[in-house]
């Protein structure tokens, strides 16, 4: 009895395991994808809320048919399609205008996304010695001293390879937007 007791836990912690990830990894696209369909905050975490219970109490019969992602959209997609559907929804909670504040700053936070992931590209495409300098100035935030320090050449040393670096950036950066 004690091994099954025992199997039972770790299936659980599993289970939470897997719920905790899956929140980690989709809550705020889902959160976004409520709201795009309610046009309301409030609402759109209320239904959240409820797309996470709905997952939690259903992980155990999830049948990896799909992907994680597909099936936390389904559920999600459907407990909104039911909220607009009710009755106190269309009565009571109707907003025929869209939160534009809400829409810019998410639409301002896609395109900031895809300027970082530009960025990295070309700053992957970098020979090492470049790249190296580059990630450990603005991705790592260290100063030229620290870098000095860490690589053992001189502060002046870094300050130039970064500008040549930097420059190599510029010219890849500027090549692709001209293609």
């Amino acid at each position: 009895m004690r091994s099954l007791e025992l199997a039972e836990k770790s299936l659980d912690k599993t289970k939470e395991a897997l719920f905790e990830e899956l929140i980690h990894l989709y809550l705020q696209k889902v959160l976004r994808l409520v709201y795009l369909m309610v046009k309301d905050r409030s609402l759109a975490e209320d239904i959240t809320q409820e797309v996470f219970l709905r997952a939690y109490k259903n992980l155990g019969s999830f049948r990896m048919e799909s992907s994680m992602q597909t099936w936390v959209y389904r559920i999600a997609v459907n407990e909104a399609k039911r909220h607009l559907r009710s009755w106190s929804f269309r009565h009571l909670f109707f907003k025929p205008q869209i939160d534009l504040e809400i829409v810019e700053g998410i639409e301002s936070t896609v395109v900031q996304n895809e300027l970082r992931i530009r960025f990295a590209r070309h700053v992957m495409a970098l020979p090492y010695k470049d790249r190296q300098l580059i990630l450990l100035h603005y991705y790592e935030e260290m100063p030229a001293e620290q870098i000095a320090e860490v690589l053992g050449v001189s502060a002046g040393a870094v300050y130039t390879k970064l500008h040549r670096a930097r420059k190599k950036l510029k010219a890849s950066w500027e090549k692709e937007e001209l293609e």
